[in-house]
């Protein structure tokens, strides 16, 4: 999913880039494990 970076109430800064989310439950699932969600080809959050 894309997250405009105006709109977004939810961020994360993580080597240096910051990442927007659009819930704090995804924030939350990537704040636990970064690098699982960077490497990532897909959603890895099932809603």
């Amino acid at each position: 999913m894309k997250v405009d970076p105006k709109n977004a109430k939810w961020t994360s800064e993580y080597g240096g880039k910051k990442y927007y989310f659009c819930a704090p439950g995804c924030r939350y699932m990537f704040e636990k494990d970064q690098e699982k969600y960077l490497k990532s080809d897909g959603p890895l959050i099932k809603m």
